[in-house]
């Protein structure tokens, strides 16, 4: 697990060709490094290298890694380098070989591995050598013990002891870009190919690693990185579009909340894609592989779960796989029945030896922890429970900067809480994310069946009638159905405004809003859909993963999911959601494979979530909440910068929302007396803690690092 970065520049034939550190400048290289090193502490690697291909074209290439070290202490290092000479042998570079003496003091204790020759002595045979392969990994192989023993009866020699990176730089010598399909991994790699004068990127099928991206006009410059943050700070240095907002982009993102594409010009890489860069052509591409997410019943890639034990067989397979680490592991563990399996499993694996972590939260109906203790009791694993911690405020304006998106989900908070105490035992955690995405274990999954009886004649109902002072009210539930079924279906099930109060909120201009009805036209309203596949395909990558990988790294610490395997993926796509949610039921099958690890009392207790009680905070001033929102919502400009994006927000409705949020935690025997407005107020502190980071990026950048 660990945080990546790179660079690639291209000097089109007849142009002028700078030297290489003028081409890229170490300083855009301390950017990127700045806004990753808190995801890996154990260790720091660059690399460079020039190319030139057969029409002319120089390609400028450079990497940055930050390493949290779970495998392979002493061989792991990154990025990690090969060369195979014409008589078929090969040798690993280690990064102490080549240290240029001039990169100054930001740079010290950093391996630099720089193949350009610019600064340093390069022996002739690294110099001259056509066939090299730089790896930026981030993430881990699962099954790196047995693909290494397949690439080696195929003739491959490795180096290192057991590091899963070094698979990486064979299997893609072996299988190119068929290499994914031999994974069991969560992972997003940067691959140079010096022959081809070409960088690679790859990642797993449910997106657990995130990867940003974005592009200079001529498409000569080509920058991604692990951290959204770094790519503004860069973008802002170097000219590139992704420090400025995009209206289109914002306006979902404020609707979704978490999901949606960065609300600026960069990209966020999709879970399901090889990118080359640059193609054959000489231009930027991102390939799809639409394959790796089949359809609901295809038994094209493996076959359907048709028992428990099945089920049962698949996830411990799973679980021993993310067992392997050379440093302690624990288990994240909640009252609910996914994080309660994986306890069970990897207790019996390491014979009562693992470690459970629960978070306690502040308000009873919200705190999981008893439930968690029993689970513990039941497995006789040692089990720790952790106070919510008492500063949300400070450590949410920090996740946010941190990560340089406003991200909606206010469960990130207790991720990180939990995350952050765990760090001080272990380095590996098990999570349970995914068993809701692909068993059905949200309430939605069992109402969106109602969405096409209600499309009809939902419009005539009069929501206004219903009372919301409480989020998981039965008549809030029904009225966020009733606006579904009205406007996008499933979709709108997850949305934090509604349409209609996103018109109010949003003030934008008419390009603007015509790129959001175009969006809402492209969705549209689809009965039929599947909401397991809406789930996986986007909240899960989007949000839920986002969410884990934010929260534990900024520890950091290597959070895995054992639902979330390939094998597991694929034959629970493979089953008919009446197999997995017999009778409607919530999680059904799975809910058979629990009752022979847990207790019943665990297996049918109602689904909690993990949440944390935002509105009573909004309300109280727990932990300086509610200072920190009117702080925020309250400023001469609490969106500096949307606005020259076409994106204006109504103060005065946000004032409405504050009054009704209030009203509705006073008592009173009047249901219509305020309105619970927990997530929204949620989102637009965070957006409005996003735009002032951004602001004061903008206003600290001086184009001193311009090239």
């Amino acid at each position: 697990m660990c945080g990546i970065a790179g660079i690639l520049r291209l000097h089109r034939p007849d142009t002028p060709i700078p030297p290489h550190f003028e081409s890229i400048p170490e300083e855009w290289l301390d950017l990127l490094d700045d806004s990753i090193k808190h995801r890996g502490p154990d260790g720091a690697g660059r690399f460079r290298d020039r190319a030139t291909r057969p029409d002319g074209t120089v390609v400028d290439v450079a990497l940055v890694h930050r390493r949290l070290s779970i495998i392979d202490h002493a061989g792991g290092w990154q990025p990690m380098v090969h060369i195979r000479h014409p008589d078929g042998s090969g040798e690993l570079l280690k990064p102490q070989r080549f240290i240029p003496d001039h990169i100054g003091a930001r740079s010290k204790g950093i391996g630099i591995i720089d193949l350009t020759g610019e600064t340093t002595h390069v022996p002739p045979h690294v110099r001259d050598a056509d066939d090299v392969v730089a790896v930026a990994f981030n993430g881990c192989i699962y099954n790196h013990r047995e693909l290494r023993a397949e690439l080696e009866a195929l003739g491959h020699r490795f180096e290192t002891d057991h590091s899963d990176t070094e698979v990486l730089v064979h299997g893609w010598r072996e299988w190119g870009q068929d290499l994914r399909e031999h994974l069991d991994a969560m992972h997003m790699h940067l691959t140079w190919i010096r022959s081809r004068g070409m960088m690679v990127s790859g990642s797993d099928r449910t997106g657990e690693k995130p990867l940003y991206f974005d592009t200079d006009r001529d498409s000569t410059l080509f920058v991604c990185s692990s951290s959204p943050a770094g790519l503004v700070r860069l973008a802002r240095a170097v000219g590139l579009d992704s420090g400025e907002v995009n209206h289109e982009n914002a306006y979902n993102w404020i609707m979704r909340g978490a999901w949606m594409e960065p609300p600026l010009h960069c990209f966020a890489a999709s879970p399901r894609f090889w990118g080359t860069w640059p193609t054959e052509s000489g231009e930027w591409a991102m390939c799809s592989r639409a394959s790796v997410l089949p359809e609901r019943g295809s038994s094209d890639f493996a076959q359907p779960f048709r028992t428990s034990g099945e089920v049962a067989e698949t996830l411990e397979t799973s679980v021993r796989h993310r067992l392997d680490a050379d440093v302690p592991t624990g288990v994240f563990l909640s009252g609910g029945i996914d994080s309660g399996l994986i306890a069970a499993i990897a207790s019996q694996l390491t014979d009562g030896a693992i470690r459970a972590y629960t978070v306690r939260m502040p308000t009873p109906e919200l705190d999981e922890s008893l439930a968690a203790a029993a689970v513990a009791r039941h497995l006789q694993v040692k089990h720790r429970v952790l106070n919510c911690a008492a500063d949300p405020a400070a450590d949410l304006v920090r996740l946010i900067e941190q990560l340089g998106l406003p991200f909606g989900d206010s469960s990130m908070l207790p991720s990180h809480w939990v995350a952050r105490a765990a760090a001080e035992e272990i380095k590996v955690a098990l999570g349970g994310d995914g068993g809701d995405e692909l068993f059905g274990g949200y309430r939605r999954h069992q109402t969106s069946r109602l969405l096409a009886r209600l499309h009809r004649f939902a419009r005539y109902i009069p929501t206004g009638l219903l009372p919301q002072r409480r989020p998981k009210d039965r008549t809030t539930e029904l009225s966020r159905l009733i606006h579904a079924a009205i406007s996008e279906g499933y979709l709108d099930l997850q949305n934090i405004f509604s349409r209609s109060q996103l018109n109010r909120l949003l003030v934008i201009d008419s390009e603007a809003r015509s790129c959001s009805r175009d969006f809402r036209d492209v969705v549209g309203f689809d009965p039929g859909s599947d909401p397991l596949r809406e789930d996986f395909g986007h909240y899960l990558p989007n949000d839920i993963l986002r969410k884990s990988d934010t929260a534990t790294m900024a520890v950091p610490i290597e959070l895995r999911s054992p639902f979330l395997s390939n094998r597991m993926i694929g034959r629970a796509f493979a089953t008919p959601l009446s197999v997995l949610m017999p009778n409607n039921e919530r999680k059904g099958l799975l809910k058979q494979v629990a009752r022979k690890y847990l207790p019943a009392e665990i297996v049918d207790r109602p689904k909690q979530g993990f949440a944390i009680p935002i509105g009573d905070w909004f309300r109280t001033d727990f932990g300086g909440m509610r200072q920190l929102l009117y702080d925020h919502l309250e400023s001469t400009d609490p969106f500096p910068g949307l606005a020259e994006a076409q994106v204006g927000i109504n103060m005065d409705f946000v004032r409405r929302l504050l009054r009704e949020h209030d009203a509705a935690g006073e008592k009173s025997l009047n249901p219509w007396h305020g309105r619970d407005h927990s997530q929204r107020l949620y989102m637009l502190l965070v957006l409005s803690i996003w735009a002032k980071w951004l602001d004061r990026v903008r206003r600290e950048s001086t184009g001193d690092l311009l090239k």
